[in-house]
């Protein structure tokens, strides 16, 4: 019994196919940012656009579907990991540092950070096995530039 149990255990297992693309999960990623403080902005919403057409290689139609779809997928998840497993079976640290480095672009783009973008950013960060010291160089960075903007 236990055995027919076992089986029945890792052929479900073996079945399960990853849910998103990395497109997907990525877009999914960067639109929590937007969304993180309950306010969004014209300038969030095209610092998002911005930001995905760095990490795909897409048409505008196919990205303004993919922005959308990146969106609904984020407010339909229940949490990040999902999307941060994807990034992580397909991603280079130097690809996940990327990722981050737009999120604090997006958080950014209203020229205010609120907690919760940065605590988000820091969960996501975390999830992506980021390093501390390249989470707080990619937020530096980011602000500085956008303070010489």
């Amino acid at each position: 019994m236990l055995k027919r149990f076992l089986t029945l255990f890792e052929d479900a297992k073996k079945e399960e196919q990853p849910k998103y693309s990395l497109e997907l999960a990525t877009a999914a990623l960067l639109s929590e940012i937007v969304n993180a403080d309950n306010e969004v902005t014209d300038e969030e919403r095209k610092a998002y656009h911005q930001q995905l057409k760095k990490h795909v290689n897409l048409d505008e139609e196919a990205l303004s579907l993919l922005l959308e779809e990146g969106e609904e997928t984020s407010e339909n998840a229940i949490d990040v990991v999902q999307f941060t497993k994807v990034v992580n079976a397909h991603c280079s640290a130097d690809e996940k540092a990327n990722i981050i480095r737009s999120l604090w672009a997006i958080a950014y783009a209203d020229s205010t950070l609120a907690p919760l973008e940065e605590s988000t950013i820091r969960q996501i960060a975390d999830l992506l096995y980021v390093p501390h010291s390249q989470f707080i160089k990619t937020k530096l960075d980011v602000k500085q530039q956008n303070s010489s903007d």
